[in-house]
């Protein structure tokens, strides 16, 4: 049997050779169609076959040893290449995939399989983002069972890797101001003021380093790397000496630096205001400089609310060189 279709907008036309079935009725608004058979029945019936096959899926198996008796799968979801899930598994890059990096952590002294209370049984990997050829951010499912219940816990991840951010404190003619940046955030459909701050490009422990070239992309100001106090190292060491601004769902965990300096109230006026960033990557930063007294009201960032707290104390606590 042959079939032969024509196509125009707004119309649908299917003629069947020897079978009693009229052309379908056309509809005005594309692409949805509405379609009426003949109350005549064609005297010969016919199937299309489709195939149920599914496309073969990417899979591999890892052993963890934290469960040496039960493997892991990493499963690709529709819509990640080969060459993506190659990247994500660490088998073609030197540079730690996030969900590598995400394994050895709840294997960990505080990770969620140290007790054998909970087991990890499969990571569905669901959407990837790359930045040109580096891997960007990460989706992935995790299905870990509590033991006891036989439940799964919550297990949705946006992996994003660490980052940095720095408060940024002048001291002027008696009075200290802190330096934050405007930024387009999309995802929270709002400009908002923050820290400068930044992700890693890798996982090779550079945090003062990319600490100091974000700030200098984000406002311009050249910093010393000596001259930079780690607030978040200040924490007890069982907490990784990072913050997780939002453990329910992202995996970004944040050191937070300080920098003090004296400048001239010329250069505070300079500041303000400053348009800075990478245009070409999309960076449309606007530098904003408020006094420190004020700063806790003047922002929603839990970066700098957080690096607040940190400095505030540690400052009375006596942890300030």
């Amino acid at each position: 049997m042959i079939f032969k279709n024509s196509f125009q907008p707004g119309i649908m036309r299917v003629a069947v050779p020897r079978c009693g079935i009229p052309l379908l009725k056309p509809v005005n608004k594309f692409p949805f169609f509405s379609s009426t058979l003949s109350p005549k029945t064609c005297a010969r019936t016919f199937s299309a076959k489709m195939s149920t096959n599914p496309p073969s899926q990417l899979t591999h198996t890892i052993n963890l040893p934290a469960q040496l008796n039960q493997p892991v799968s990493i499963i690709a979801a529709p819509g990640v290449s080969n060459a993506q899930f190659r990247q994500i598994s660490g088998r073609s890059s030197k540079e730690e995939a996030f969900y590598v990096k995400w394994l050895k952590n709840i294997q960990a002294e505080t990770g969620l399989l140290v007790n054998g209370a909970m087991s990890l049984r499969q990571v569905l990997i669901q959407g990837v983002d790359m930045f040109g050829k580096r891997l960007g951010f990460l989706k992935f499912k995790a299905d870990i069972i509590d033991k006891e219940t036989g439940q799964k816990v919550p297990g949705i991840v946006f992996a994003r890797g660490p980052a940095v951010a720095v408060l940024i404190l002048l001291d002027s003619e008696g009075e200290t101001y802190a330096v934050l940046t405007e930024q387009v955030r999309v995802p929270v459909g709002r400009l908002i003021l923050e820290l400068p701050a930044g992700m890693l490009d890798d996982d090779h422990g550079d945090f003062a380093g990319t600490a100091v070239r974000e700030v200098e992309e984000e406002t311009g100001i050249h910093l010393n790397v000596h001259d930079m106090v780690d607030l978040t190292a200040f924490l007890d060491a069982s907490t990784g000496g990072r913050v997780f601004p939002s453990p329910g769902g992202c995996d970004e965990e944040i050191s937070l630096f300080l920098y003090r300096g004296n400048v001239s109230k010329e250069k505070i006026q300079q500041l303000q205001g400053k348009e800075t960033g990478l245009r070409d990557h999309g960076e449309l930063i606007k530098v904003h400089v408020v006094p420190y007294d004020k700063l806790w009201r003047a922002t929603a960032d839990a970066k700098a609310l957080t690096a607040i707290a940190l400095y505030e104390m540690a400052k009375r606590d006596g942890l300030l060189p």
